[in-house]
C-alpha cells in the first residue's frame, strides 16, 4: 500500500484536512490506532502542522497512518477533560499571542500562563497588544509597562489595530515566511486582526458581549492559513482559561526565563523561591531585577499545579 505525506492543514477532533506533499490536493483523513505524546493523554492525537502519512482508500477518504517526528509541538490542559492534554499544534516556528489592553481589560496574569505553553520548547512568542486606536494615556502607560516587563526577557510586543492598520506592516515583517500559531483570549479581536493581515481568509467575528464584558468564540476549529506575503498562521479558538495539571515545579520554575537564570545562585537545588534560606530569585524580586508581577504569577501558578498534584494523589490512594 502507498503511503503518501501530507501536512495536516485543519483538525476537527475526528476528521484532518491533509494537504499531500506531492499532489498538492487536500484530502479529508481519519486516523486509526491510539497515539500518546509521551507521558500525556492526548483528547486529539494529531494537530495542525503535523506531518503525517496517509494511504487513500477506498471509499475515497484517506487514513492516516503514521505522523513523522516533531520539531516542536504546543498543548494545553484540556478545559473539558482535566486528566488529559489538547494538543493545540506542531511545528511551529513562532507564536503570536493577541491580547488587549481594554475592551476586554489586560489579563497580565494570562501572558505568563500561555507562556508556560510556548517556552518548553524555547518558542519565540510575540504578544501583540490589539485595538490600539482605543488606547488612552492609561493605556498606552500600560502597553509602555508590558514592553519593560518582557522585552529584556526576548519577547517581542507590539501594537496593533486592525481599524486603522497600527502596527500592521511590522507584525506582516515578523510573520513573512514563518509558520505562526496564533492565539488569544475571546474578546480580543484575533479573528478580525487575521481578517486584516490576509485578506480573503475571512474568518467569522462578532461583538464583545454587553452583558458579560466578554468576547464569544468566533474560531471552533484549528487551522492553518497560508499568507500571500510568505509564511503560514495556525488559527486556533479562543482561550478561555489556562490551568496546568500537566506540569511539575520544576516545570513551572524552569519556564518562566529570569527565574530559572537566576536560581543558578540558590542555596539548595531544590529551591522553589518562597520561603527556603539563600534563594537568589528572591534576592532578585527584592532588587527589582525580576518584576514582582511576574513573580506574583509564578507564585500563584506553583501553588496551583501543587494542589492538583495534591488531590490527584489523593484521588489514587
Amino acid at each position: 500500500m502507498q503511503h503518501l505525506e501530507g501536512t495536516v492543514m485543519k483538525s476537527t477532533g475526528s476528521w484532518y484536512q491533509v494537504l499531500l506533499h506531492d499532489e498538492q490536493e487536500v484530502i479529508s483523513c481519519r486516523i486509526t490506532g491510539k497515539h500518546r505524546l509521551g507521558n500525556y493523554k492526548l483528547t486529539n492525537p494529531v494537530a495542525v502542522g503535523d506531518v503525517v502519512q496517509v494511504s487513500r482508500e477506498p471509499d475515497g477518504y484517506g487514513m492516516i497512518r503514521r505522523i513523522m517526528p516533531r520539531t516542536n509541538y504546543v498543548v494545553r490542559q484540556s478545559p473539558r477533560q482535566k486528566h488529559q492534554v489538547h494538543f493545540l499544534a506542531a511545528n511551529i516556528e513562532q507564536a503570536v499571542l493577541v491580547v488587549t489592553i481594554i475592551e476586554p481589560n489586560i489579563k497580565q496574569g494570562f501572558i505568563d500562563r500561555y507562556l508556560l505553553m510556548t517556552e518548553p520548547y524555547e518558542i519565540p512568542t510575540i504578544i501583540v497588544c490589539n485595538k490600539a486606536d482605543l488606547y488612552d494615556e492609561d493605556a498606552l502607560d500600560i502597553l509602555g509597562g508590558l514592553g519593560m516587563i518582557y522585552e529584556p526577557l526576548g519577547y517581542t510586543v507590539l501594537a496593533c489595530s486592525a481599524l486603522d492598520n497600527t502596527g500592521l506592516e511590522e507584525l506582516k515583517e515578523h510573520l513573512k515566511d514563518k509558520r505562526s500559531l496564533i492565539s488569544g483570549q475571546s474578546g480580543v479581536g484575533k479573528s478580525t486582526l487575521i481578517n486584516a493581515l490576509q485578506p480573503g481568509i475571512e474568518l467569522r467575528t462578532t461583538e464583545i458581549s454587553d452583558y458579560t464584558g466578554k468576547g464569544q468564540h468566533t474560531t471552533t476549529f484549528a487551522e492553518m492559513y497560508p499568507l500571500t506575503f510568505g509564511g503560514e498562521i495556525i488559527d486556533t479558538p479562543g482561550i478561555k482559561t489556562l490551568s496546568f495539571n500537566h506540569l511539575t515545579v520544576q516545570d513551572v520554575s524552569h519556564n518562566f526565563r529570569e527565574i530559572f537564570a537566576a536560581s543558578d545562585g540558590c542555596r539548595f537545588g531544590d529551591c522553589t523561591h518562597r520561603n527556603e534560606p539563600g534563594c537568589a530569585v528572591k534576592e532578585a524580586v527584592e532588587s527589582g531585577v525580576i518584576h514582582q508581577l511576574r513573580y506574583m504569577n509564578y507564585i500563584q501558578i506553583l501553588e496551583e499545579v501543587e494542589n492538583q498534584n495534591y488531590w490527584e494523589l489523593r484521588e489514587d490512594v
